[in-house]
């Protein structure tokens, strides 16, 4: 169950991943389905051109910072079951994902300061290193969730035995109270 979960996990992801190549790839020939694919990154990415990479003379479908984000997602979560056992539910400590946000942080707050000027390798490579760490807090949580499900599945549901139900409280002896 959880090997398919991971299966279609890893499929989707890399299809949302090559939505951000083919949207510069089909911006020519195939305008409409370009300019959905860029409102639909739009919602999560800012999608400046000076922070983007060009394929083409048109920039990818987000910023160099989310194309790190979700390269280093997908790639790590490819190469998962290599790394950890699928069915592990069990997180990291929380202070690796804070470590992996550290790089990031701290590219954009110097830029922020004016102390120097990130370039497209230091967003893309901070996030890579974000969207790496982060599947292994992702993917055990997916796993959790399905074989909770899995679990509520299998429980059937029993009645209370006759004389169980029968000592339970009633509001049919206090008319006055009833709804």
């Amino acid at each position: 169950m959880v090997r398919g979960i991971w299966l279609i996990s890893t499929i989707v992801v890399f299809a949302i991943v090559s939505l951000i190549v083919i949207a510069p790839l089909t911006a020519e020939t195939h305008g409409q389905l370009a300019t959905s694919i860029y409102g639909g990154f739009a919602v999560v990415c800012h999608q400046l051109a000076e922070r983007s990479y060009f394929i083409f003379g048109h920039k990818l479908a987000v910023c160099s910072r989310c194309t790190g984000l979700y390269a280093g997602f997908a790639l790590t979560l490819l190469l998962y079951p290599l790394l950890r056992p699928l069915r592990s539910v069990d997180w990291p400590p929380p202070v690796w994902l804070v470590l992996s946000a550290l790089p990031m942080t701290i590219d954009f707050g110097l830029t922020f300061l004016g102390i120097w000027e990130n370039t497209h390798s230091s967003r893309l490579l901070t996030g890579l290193l974000l969207g790496s760490v982060s599947v292994f807090y992702v993917l055990p949580g997916i796993a959790e969730l399905s074989s909770r499900k899995t679990r509520e599945k299998r429980s059937t549901f029993t009645l209370a035995s006759p004389e169980h139900m029968a000592s339970a409280p009633s509001d049919y002896s206090a008319p006055d109270r009833r709804i």
